[in-house]
Formats: structure tokens, sequence, C-alpha cells
């Protein structure tokens, strides 16, 4: 059975190749961070090129930035070959890239706009994890991590695009985990409440206010507690959960 290099400690990526998407900044930015500084060799995928050459170049080390649209399967595979080309394999992802669209009842929702926000959450999710699972399955050996949010959970008023791709990323993680239970490859997802990122940009201020009023704990996620989370799912200790939704709203989640 493959094990990779000294990965088999809680705070010890030695050897583990993890592609990041969408972790030029925020969650992903931050997960990007903790796995490098436990010895991950991490592999950017993101649109904002430039904002990945600058992360990768932060993260050193060997770190990896490729230009991918995650809504664009050609995109992805073709990220997908270009990383194994530069690291041979692929143990770890984490699924980051997404994101919040416009703030706006289902009635006047734009139909393009509720496209664009479905095609790159809900089908990126897919292709994503798509493009990983043949050499997580030759090697008997993964770690996928999916960002869903507590909206999938609960559906945000004026913002029904964003809640909608997101349960169906809990849905989609949820079925892959089952396909993938008999091998040692892990798929997990997480839902957090809102933390505060470049997503806000896209959101009206009402609305950023209405989830914070949501949140039990009266305060907006950190990005350290969550990258927190994501990386022990990243381990090799979590050898069992597997189809999982973990918890990162404060308090907001009712089930």
């Amino acid at each position: 059975m493959y094990s990779p290099e000294l990965g088999r400690s809680m705070n010890d990526f030695h050897g583990n190749i993890a592609v990041v998407t969408g972790g030029a900044q925020g969650i992903g930015g931050a997960v990007a961070d903790i796995l490098h500084s436990r010895g991950a060799r991490v592999v950017i995928w993101d649109i904002d090129m430039s904002l990945a050459q600058e992360k990768a170049a932060e993260l050193g080390g060997g770190s990896k930035a490729l230009e991918v649209d995650v809504s664009d399967w050609d995109s992805v595979s073709a990220a997908s070959r270009q990383t194994h080309d530069l690291a041979g394999r692929i143990d770890i992802l984490v699924h980051s890239a997404g994101i919040a669209g416009r703030n706006d009842t289902v009635e006047q929702y734009p139909v393009t706009e509720f496209q664009k926000i479905m095609s790159i959450n809900m089908l990126g999710t897919f292709y994503v994890n798509k493009a990983v699972i043949a050499s997580m399955r030759r090697l008997n050996y993964g770690r996928i991590v999916n960002i869903a949010s507590i909206a999938g959970k609960d559906g945000n008023p004026q913002a029904s695009a964003y809640s909608a791709s997101k349960a169906a990323v809990i849905g989609f993680t949820k079925s892959l985990g089952k396909e993938l239970a008999d091998l040692d490859i892990a798929v997990n997802c997480v839902t957090p409440a809102a933390a505060r990122t470049r997503i806000f940009d896209q959101m009206k201020q009402e609305h950023i206010d209405y989830m914070l009023s949501k949140i039990p704990r009266g305060r907006f996620l950190e990005l350290n507690e969550a990258a927190a989370l994501i990386a022990w799912l990243c381990t090799a200790e979590n050898s069992f959960t597997t189809g999982a939704v973990f918890d990162l709203s404060g308090g907001r989640a009712t089930y």
C-alpha cells in the first residue's frame, strides 16, 4: 500500500504534493500556508495568475502556480497533467476556488449570472475532483477537502445561486466519498460561515450584516481557524471519516 513519505504525522506533510485551488488568497491562501509550513509541496491552481505567482514565491520550497479556470474542463485537465509533470502525483486536493456572485431575489436574478455561479462553484467542483481521482486511485491514497458553505445548508436569502451551488458541493462530496470508500482516499467538505476575504467585495453590505447576525459567536470566521481544520482533514490520521460535512459556522448550523 502506498503511503506518502513521512506524511503520517498530524503536523508533518513532508513528501506530500498538495493542490490548492483558489490558493492565492482567502481560505485557500491560508490552507496553502499551513500545508507548506508543515512540509507539503504546494501547487496553486488559480485564475488570478499574478496573485498565484506571488503566493507561490512567498511560500517557496518548490511551490508552483498554474493558471486554471475551474469552470473549464480543458483548463482543469491540463493543470492536472502539468502538476503530474512537475511533481509526479497529487496526494492532497483542497478545492477552495469559488465566487459569491451578486445579491438579488430569485425573481430579479439574471439568468447568465446564475449560470456563471453554478458553473464555477458546482461544475468546478466536479471538474477539479474528477481530475485528481485517477492518480489517487493508482496510489490507493488521497485526501480531498471541498469548501462548501453554511449557505449550502441554510439557504441565504438573496443568494440563491450561491446557496444552491454550495448545497451541490455538499451532495457531490457525499457521493464521491462513498464511491472511494474502499480505498485510503478521504473526501470531505467544510461549511464555513463568512470570513473577511475579497469575496465580501461581491456582496451588498446588508447581506454581510445579515450573515454576521446569524452567527452565535458574534464574529466572522478567521482564516487560520478554517485552515487548521482543513489541514487536519488532509492528514493520514483522517483515515476513517469520508463523505462528511464539517461545521465551521460559529454555531449557526443546526444540522
